[in-house]
């Protein structure tokens, strides 16, 4: 057995005992408890029959498991049937079986940081070319979150009947809000109504020119996911924001100036109007309840993400990650040409997907859009204007791209006095602040187009009366 100092064989044994004298102490220990949590393989045998006797609907008792692991050696030489009744005998109570519980399992996650750490230590030693320190550390921090969220090689393999019912109880949430959506809120009633809301181990890509509104677009929805938590709506949720582009101090200020009407510029020189100061104060103190939280780290490297989003995933449980903007992540290693960096962004793509599904949140990551969209005579983008490509299509679960029209419309006024000056002020009224973003990929559903009102004073869009 190894590390057989770190176990409690009394612990194991009275746990046992008390199962097979009452199969309905299983029932009030942790779900998170297995069987391979016992130090002793012949426990983690006896534990494995019992849940699968009771299973099958029978009564785990000495002689049904005795018929259970009849011809198993280790059971034989642990002296069979008479080891069970000496079990069942040496039970003092059935009210500590659950602290038994918590004592293995406690001794389980000791063995195995030891493992882990015994696996770092020989690695580290090597001194493999092939591998950098930083691989180490990310492989060890990896170990270390699979271990305290319970995922092991034991417990990878879902039974579709599990996943079924994952479905089932995800549609069933759904029905029961109002907002009739299962995943995380974007704070937009079209989107929300098209998306379903942002689903767990999704990987969302918004794709934007320079000057659409791509980073207002997904800083609202943070905010909005932050605000729905805050407010206890059960389509809200914790974000974290990687910030590749903007300072932190820089997106709070917008936030600030969407929720207080003041724009941002004026907000950073201190021109705040005496009657509005009040409100302005009185907001700034809402918004510091929000579980937002914003990295600025800049040349962050995609193993960096997914490392602090982990921890934040472990501590503050976290149900959003934005990243502003994907083609600022580094890879981490040498860049050489445009034809490489097609590829590190590619490997960036399936690293922030890996991500969404380990993490079991939505990762909502912008993208910017190749300039070829300036040079048709419809700048509505296309999905093969995503600039350096590779996987991101592939990849995505969902892809969006912000378009304003009135940015190209404001930069071709015609001469004033003119019927074309006439025709151009018309369109621009109908276009006037407003935005489109089109649903051009949706692995779960349609696509389509959504209209959304958009203030670009206080870079802020909202939902459209219907």
């Amino acid at each position: 057995m190894k590390n057989s100092i770190l176990h409690n064989i009394e612990a194991e044994q009275a746990l046992l005992g008390a199962s097979i004298l009452d199969n309905s102490v299983i029932d009030y220990i942790p779900d998170t408890f297995c069987s391979y949590h016992f130090a002793a393989e012949i426990h983690i045998k006896i534990y494995e029959a019992i849940c699968k006797i009771r299973d099958a609907g029978s009564v785990a008792d000495p002689i049904t498991i005795t018929a259970k692991l009849k011809g198993d050696e280790l059971f034989q030489k642990a002296g069979g049937e008479k080891y069970l009744l000496d079990l069942v005998d040496s039970v003092i109570g059935l009210t500590n079986a659950a602290d038994y519980a918590k004592i293995i399992y406690d001794l389980y996650l000791r063995r195995q940081i030891i493992e882990i750490s015994d696996k770092t230590i020989s690695r580290t030693q090597n001194l493999d070319p092939e591998e950098k320190a930083e691989d180490i550390i990310e492989s060890t921090e990896k170990d270390l979150y699979d271990l305290v969220n319970g995922v092991t090689d034991k417990g990878r393999l879902v039974a579709f009947s599990s996943a079924l019912t994952e479905s089932i109880d995800a549609a069933s949430a759904a029905f029961k809000r109002d907002s009739r959506i299962s995943g995380v809120t974007s704070g937009f009633k079209l989107i929300d109504k098209w998306l379903g809301g942002l689903h767990k181990s999704d990987l969302l890509v918004i794709a934007g020119r320079p000057s659409m509104g791509k980073t207002a677009f997904a800083t609202n929805i943070a905010f909005n996911a932050a605000k729905a938590k805050l407010e206890n709506k059960e389509e809200g949720d914790g974000v974290v924001f990687f910030s590749l582009e903007m300072s932190a101090e820089q997106l709070a200020t917008r936030i600030l100036a969407s929720e207080s009407g003041i724009p941002s510029d004026s907000i950073r020189r201190g021109e705040i109007p005496k009657d509005a100061f009040d409100k302005f104060v009185t907001i700034s103190q809402e918004l510091e309840n929000l579980e937002l939280y914003i990295d600025d780290t800049p040349n962050i490297t995609v193993s960096q993400i997914r490392n602090k989003a982990r921890k934040l995933k472990r501590q503050k449980n976290i149900g959003l990650i934005v990243i502003d903007y994907l083609q600022l992540i580094e890879s981490g290693g040498a860049r050489r040409n445009s034809e490489n960096r097609v590829q590190e962004i590619s490997e960036i793509t399936r690293a922030l997907k890996g991500v969404a599904k380990e993490l079991d949140v939505p990762v909502l990551a912008l993208s910017q859009l190749s300039r070829a969209v300036e040079q048709r005579d419809d700048k509505k983008p296309q999905l093969s204007d995503l600039r350096e490509s590779g996987s991101i299509e592939q990849d995505a679960d969902v892809v969006m791209f912000v378009f304003r029209e009135e940015y190209y419309k404001a930069r071709k006024e015609p001469n004033e006095g003119t019927v074309e000056h006439d025709k151009w002020r018309t369109e621009m009224e109908q276009i006037y602040n407003r935005a489109e973003i089109i649903i051009a990929k949706q692995r779960h559903g349609p696509i389509g187009t959504v209209k959304l009102f958009f203030d670009g004073r206080l870079t802020r869009f909202g939902n459209l009366q219907e």
